[in-house]
């Protein structure tokens, strides 16, 4: 396991835990007290938990975190593995809308691989990354930009999705339940990925593990809009997340293609 995987994986068993000591961390990762001290620092340098007397505890609700700076850290090298893998699925000369997000940001980062694309965002960041980049025609909707988030949303949004078609739509998501199907934590977010859906031939959702058996605020489908899902092998982990197997299964059956890197 890989330095940033292992930190990945703390992150996850403390978020999940509520608190966990340094010895069960140790024993859970297979390595040293010292390394898991190591790495507990490591993380409570980027102010994604707190060191307390023994062990650790999450510094804020796993479910939706903060804004969009707040939360990029939270798994960077597992939605960096995620990002590749998407772009990676991607057809070149295809027309793909890019929701926003923290882990679509890093798909941005791996589309000129598949160039030449044109690219529509729904993120002023994933706008950054793409500028100017070689066989990429880049096309930002419009929008009010949400605080925090800088996702690109409300009535000018949602008419000028109404007036395009894609290929494919990469959609992020704040949970994924088994039976209340994809869903987000703010309204505006949820209604531009329900227009996202009827505009593309085909939807790939893509999320990291944690959001797997999570229930937010608003709905934006069913589990069978999505043809594809993708998140991490450590979806299947009962033991880092309950809810994962449950959720995949559901998947599954209904008739999502799911991709665990």
């Amino acid at each position: 396991m890989s330095v940033g995987d292992r930190l990945d994986l703390t992150l996850r068993l403390v978020q999940n835990a509520g608190k966990l000591s340094v010895s069960d961390l140790a024993e859970r990762l297979g390595v040293s007290e010292m390394t898991v001290r190591r790495d507990l620092n490591a993380l409570e340098g980027q102010g994604l938990l707190r060191r307390v007397h023994g062990g650790a505890i999450p510094v804020r609700p796993r479910e939706e975190g903060g804004g969009f700076l707040a939360r990029r850290e939270w798994q960077a090298v597992t939605k960096d593995r995620l990002g590749a893998a998407v772009a990676a699925m991607l057809e070149p000369g295809s027309r793909v809308l890019l929701d926003a997000g923290t882990t679509t940001v890093h798909v941005a980062e791996h589309l000129v691989e598949r160039a030449p694309l044109t690219v529509a965002v729904l993120s002023l960041q994933a706008a950054t990354v793409l500028a100017d980049k070689p066989g990429i025609e880049l096309l930002v909707m419009g929008g009010r930009s949400r605080p925090g988030e800088r996702s690109l949303v409300g009535p000018l949004a949602l008419r000028t999705l109404e007036a395009l078609s894609f290929d494919c739509f990469v959609m992020s998501i704040g949970g994924v339940h088994a039976e209340r199907g994809w869903t987000e934590f703010s309204l505006d977010d949820a209604a531009v990925k329900q227009v996202g859906l009827v505009q593309a031939a085909r939807t790939v959702a893509v999320a990291d593990a944690t959001k797997l058996g999570v229930r937010a605020f608003s709905q934006v489908a069913s589990l069978s809009a999505v043809d594809a899902f993708v998140t991490d092998a450590a979806a299947k982990d009962v033991q880092t997340h309950p809810n994962g197997p449950l959720t995949l299964q559901a998947l599954r059956e209904a008739g999502v293609e799911t991709h665990l890197v």
